[in-house]
């Protein structure tokens, strides 16, 4: 062998060999080795994404046909117009029985009321010698509305008598140390079984004279309640 070839191959401590060092082949589904999570959603797109229905809740949506069966059913129908039905009579029912006993149209009429109206009945009432004419003006056998009328009742200065003689009372209570609720409410159940006991003796006395008048219950509630001002 040639010298100069020797020189080339050198000694069998310097040849270089290759390395076996294998390098990884990326393969379809597996991770990037430098990736600190596996990412999962391609795998669960496709293994979800054919379970989802309509819903974006991913709940299965009801069936039309059902809908459609219940809709068509004719014992439901049936039934839904009986009850509404019910429930119309039950209305007309309510409305007549309420205006039978609380004559909800004849009330409105006693709190038709304004400001100038509520100084002159205030005025009349302090000062009742300073006033002449007491007739109740009517209008096609019907009174007017009070605040066309000084002299026609109303409920609206009662009420708020009423309330103002409770308030009254538990003010003087106060002052007195002896203030409760149980007196304040006893003050107010008190006064009215008074008003109603002076109704009741008053239609009794009208029954018994046989009197023939216009007057309504609750125009003597409205009267009576006057006294409540002073």
């Amino acid at each position: 062998m040639h010298p100069a070839s020797l020189a080339a191959a050198g000694t069998p401590r310097q040849r270089k060999w290759p390395s076996k060092r294998r390098i990884p082949v990326s393969q379809p589904g597996m991770a990037d080795p430098h990736q600190l999570f596996d990412d999962t959603s391609s795998a669960q797109s496709r293994g979800y994404g054919a379970q989802r229905g309509p819903s974006s809740l991913g709940y299965p949506a009801p069936s039309p046909s059902s809908q459609a069966a219940f809709l068509d059913d004719p014992v439901s129908n049936m039934a839904m117009a009986y009850g509404s039905s019910l429930a119309a009579q039950g209305k007309e029912l309510v409305d007549k029985n309420i205006d039978r006993f609380i004559p909800i149209t004849k009330l409105k009429y006693y709190f038709a009321v304004d400001t100038l109206y509520v100084g002159k009945k205030l005025g009349l009432l302090f000062f009742p010698y300073l006033h002449q004419d007491w007739e109740v003006q009517y209008q096609q056998d019907t009174p007017v509305a009070p605040r066309f009328d000084v002299n026609a009742p109303d409920l609206y200065i009662p009420a708020m008598a009423f309330i103002t003689y409770v308030l009254v009372a538990g003010l003087a209570l106060g002052t007195q140390d002896r203030f409760s609720p149980d007196l304040l409410g006893l003050q107010a159940s008190s006064a009215l079984a008074w008003l109603t006991l002076e109704v009741l003796a008053i239609l009794l006395s009208l029954y018994l004279v046989t009197v023939n008048t216009d007057l309504t219950t609750i125009d003597l509630v409205a009267f009576l309640g006057y006294k409540y001002v002073g």
